[in-house]
């Protein structure tokens, strides 16, 4: 028979997967599959089920947001050779990854996915010997997944994200940067930097589909250079949302870049406080995991 490990945070976003966890179970059953199902209990636990359990499963299947689907990766790639195949059932606030991974909100629809929906190799990412998911980032707007209370979160849902948004604009401040990718060297003042395979970041779409590819072992380069008025941080926000050019925005794609400030910089991995650091040494793992999509 064949074996599923579902392993699920029971308070992500409103808790939908506590009142649908029978039906979820019963469905993976219903396809011939031996079911175990652990749920998280603090942070951290994903990471460790999925580390000392995943191995001996055919299939692994995430239920929770972004961080939970970030820590049950981590656990996974730690045994590279016993990878089992990875399916996703988007629960948090905003699941950034789900959007795409073109994956429904509505669990059953996501089961569905996670049993026969496409299988590929994804990309993952490595953040100073950190894994990710999707997302690393600097500066305007990246502390607000994790700086967004949680019962704030499961109340107002993704109006928190773009309240705590909001706040944020106040406590803009440009850091000098150098960026080293491929041969090339910028050094500039950025108010934001972002390396990227999402569509979806902080629940904000603001690259194109066909932009973001999750196997070719690149990134999605974003720098955002400080502007000097109101009207310049009016042209940023519209060329962060509709790909037109600007002059104050860089983008590029590359599989390693280093990011070295001259201050210490509050990074934000998958929503997640990721620290403070000078020096970022960033990677692409290409096709690190296999995963369900739709």
């Amino acid at each position: 028979m064949k074996s599923l490990l579902l392993i699920y945070n029971p308070n992500a976003g409103k808790r939908a997967i506590v009142h649908q966890l029978h039906e979820v179970v019963y469905r993976f059953t219903e396809e011939g599959y031996k079911v175990t199902v652990r749920p998280t209990m603090k942070r951290g636990d994903a990471t460790q089920i999925a580390a000392e359990e995943g191995h001996c499963y055919d299939r692994v299947v995430c239920c929770g947001g972004d961080g939970t689907l970030n820590e049950v990766v981590t656990g996974l790639l730690s045994y590279p050779e016993q990878m089992p195949v990875l399916g996703y059932l988007p629960a948090g606030t905003t699941n950034d990854f789900s959007k795409t991974l073109n994956l429904s909100a509505n669990l059953m629809k996501a089961t569905e996915t996670a049993l026969h929906g496409e299988q590929f190799a994804c990309d993952m990412g490595d953040f100073n010997g950190r894994t990710f998911v999707y997302v690393a980032a600097f500066g305007a707007f990246t502390e607000v997944s994790y700086a967004t209370p949680q019962n704030a979160k499961n109340m107002l849902g993704h109006l928190a994200y773009v309240m705590q948004g909001i706040k944020s604009l106040s406590q803009l401040k440009p850091v000098r940067v150098k960026v080293e990718y491929d041969g090339h060297v910028i050094e500039d003042e950025f108010i934001l930097g972002m390396v990227t395979d999402s569509i979806s970041v902080g629940g904000f779409q603001g690259l194109k589909r066909d932009s973001v590819c999750l196997d070719d072992g690149l990134f999605e380069v974003i720098l955002v250079r400080n502007p000097c008025t109101m009207e310049e941080f009016s042209t940023i926000l519209n060329a962060l949302f509709t790909k037109e050019p600007d002059g104050n925005v860089i983008g590029f794609r590359a599989s390693e870049i280093t990011f070295t400030a001259e201050e210490k910089l509050p990074w934000t991995v998958d929503g997640e406080f990721g620290g403070d650091t000078k020096v970022a040494h960033i990677t692409n793992r290409k096709q690190a995991i296999e995963i369900m999509r739709g």
